[in-house]
This record gives structure tokens, sequence and C-alpha cells, in this order.
């Protein structure tokens, strides 16, 4: 490696024949199992019935359940005031061993995710659920905050109303958040056809989807 000294327009600058990659010098929102947590929000009773395109939410937060019986992430879930709004939708299949845990603050980062989030040492959140440009914008900046990635998954989140939805999709990208899907998140953790989860991953992703309501046709 060597720089020399060139003269421009504007003076001197350095320059080298073998710049750093522009892929070196951002962040590429890579995810591993063994470094990620997936924190569902608020998928609760009373919310349910006035989300947009919630049967989508609901078949993606339990193919994510269901994916994670085999990827094994730390998992985090929440209820907001259920005394209010019940609790999480009979419909999400929670495991048995997860409790839910209750807020009144709209983002998911209480005292006690927080507690949770330093004993399981993880930098990247796969975060999902409602409502988008609340509860899930407000976690997602207090996750960047503390120095984590976090992935949206698109398909698996969503609002009472689809404007509130979509701009939030586009507010969390201009904060920095991943935002995709709920197969590209799963296939991105398994990483190889060799890995031991893909068998059982590859059967989830044969069944059918609700439409997410992401996608709208051009006017031509």
């Amino acid at each position: 490696f060597f720089f020399a000294i060139v003269e421009g327009s504007r003076g001197f600058r350095a320059f080298s024949p073998h710049p750093m990659s522009e892929a070196a010098t951002r962040r590429l929102g890579k995810l591993a199992k063994n470094n990620t947590a997936f924190f569902l929000c608020d998928i609760q009773e009373k919310f349910v019935p006035h989300i947009a395109h919630v049967d989508s939410v609901i078949h993606v937060a339990n193919y994510l359940l269901r994916a994670n019986q085999a990827l094994k992430c730390p998992l985090v879930v929440t209820e907001q005031y259920p005394k209010g709004l019940g609790k999480t939708a009979p419909a999400v299949v929670l495991p048995d061993n997860v409790t839910p845990i209750e807020k009144t603050m709209f983002s998911m980062m209480t005292p006690e995710v927080r507690s949770e989030l330093d004993r399981i040492e993880v930098d990247n959140v796969v975060l999902f659920g409602i409502e988008a440009h609340v509860c899930i914008l407000q976690t997602a900046i207090d996750l960047l905050e503390a120095g984590k990635e976090v992935h949206v998954v698109a398909d698996g989140t969503s609002s009472q109303r689809q404007a509130d939805r979509m701009v939030a999709f586009e507010r969390l990208r201009q904060m920095g958040v991943f935002v995709s899907t709920s197969e590209s998140i799963v296939f991105q953790l398994v990483g190889n056809a060799k890995d031991a989860c893909f068998k059982a991953i590859s059967e989830l992703s044969k069944e059918a989807r609700p439409d997410p309501g992401l996608w709208v046709a051009a006017k031509v």
C-alpha cells in the first residue's frame, strides 16, 4: 500500500491507488443467529381488529416464532397496558417459556427490557409488531441510541392507517434502520443450506402468505 500527494484545483490531497471500498465504509446489516434477538411488540387483542393488513402481521409473527424454534435467538415480547388493551392476541402462538413484559411507555425499552438486552449481549435486533409509527418507531430510536443495529420486518409490522405505516418505514430508513421482509431476514440468519436449521426453515417458507400490503401499483 502507498499513497501519493497529487495537485488538484483546490490544492494538494492524498491519493491512494487502492482506496477503501464503499462497502467497507458503510453498515451492511449483516445478521448472525448467535448475535441477534427478536423483539415482538404489542400484538394485542384489542389492537388487532383495527390494524391494516393484520392477517400478514399475525402470520409473519407466527412464522418468525416458528423459525426461531430452530434459530434459537433470544426473544423479547411486550404488551402495552394489557389491563386496557388485552393480552397478546391468541392467534399469536408464543413459546411456553416466554412471558410478555407489560409496559405503559410506547417504546419496548423499559428498564426490564434494557436489563434483558444487557444480559443476552447481542448487537442486532429484529423488530416487528404494532404500531409502526408509534411503538415500533420509538423502540427503534432507543435501540439505535443503545448502539444496536435494528432490522424492522415490514410484512410483520403495521399501523391502524396505511399512511402512518408507510411513512414510518421511510422515517425508520432515514434513521439508519434496515427495513426488510421476514423471509429475507430468516434466510440471512440461516446463511447456508448446510446449516442444521435450513430444512425446517425451508419448509416454513413454502406456506402461502397473506398480502402484506406493501406495494402500490403505479398509475401510468
